[in-house]
């Protein structure tokens, strides 16, 4: 397994919508192994999509538990029904020193692939929810800059 180079803001390739993936093999499985390891390396890295490591593929992986016992690893991931809202203050891996306020759904639902091959529905809810909706966006190349109301320096936050 491989650390991947993170793309930042700017590169244009954050902006492209991503393909996705026919078959689950073990190289769709190598690289999530390398998203994974590449988010966790990465200060504060809750989630990532392919696309921040220049693979334009419908992948992202995600690992909110301290001990990395609760991972997703997702293959074509789709909402297919949200409900609610909530304001997140968000950031990125790809948009480092900035922070932003964010309005998301408070539950959503979303039907994947997991990292084989088999079908996975999952009801997520409050910071799961954020974080899916976020990753998500990035295999449509939108990043949370795009939606935000307000933007900080992350600097600030941490006075």
């Amino acid at each position: 397994m491989a650390l991947r180079q993170i793309r930042e803001v700017g590169d244009e390739l954050l902006r492209k919508r991503s393909r996705e993936v026919e078959v689950v093999d073990d190289k769709i499985r190598e690289l999530l192994q390398d998203m994974y390891e590449t988010m966790k390396a990465a200060k504060d890295g809750v989630g990532l999509a392919a696309p921040q490591i220049g693979v334009l593929k419908r992948l992202i992986v995600i690992d909110l538990s301290e001990e990395g016992d609760k991972i997703y690893k997702l293959v074509n991931p789709v909402i297919v029904k949200s409900k609610g809202e909530q304001v997140c203050r968000e950031g990125c891996l790809s948009v480092p020193g900035l922070l932003g306020d964010v309005t998301r759904p408070k539950e959503v639902w979303v039907e994947a692939l997991d990292e084989f091959g088999k079908k996975i529905k999952i009801k997520a809810s409050d910071m799961l929810a954020v974080v899916l909706s976020h990753e998500i966006d990035h295999l449509d190349g939108i990043l949370f800059i795009d939606k935000a109301t307000e933007i900080f320096d992350d600097k600030e936050e941490e006075e």
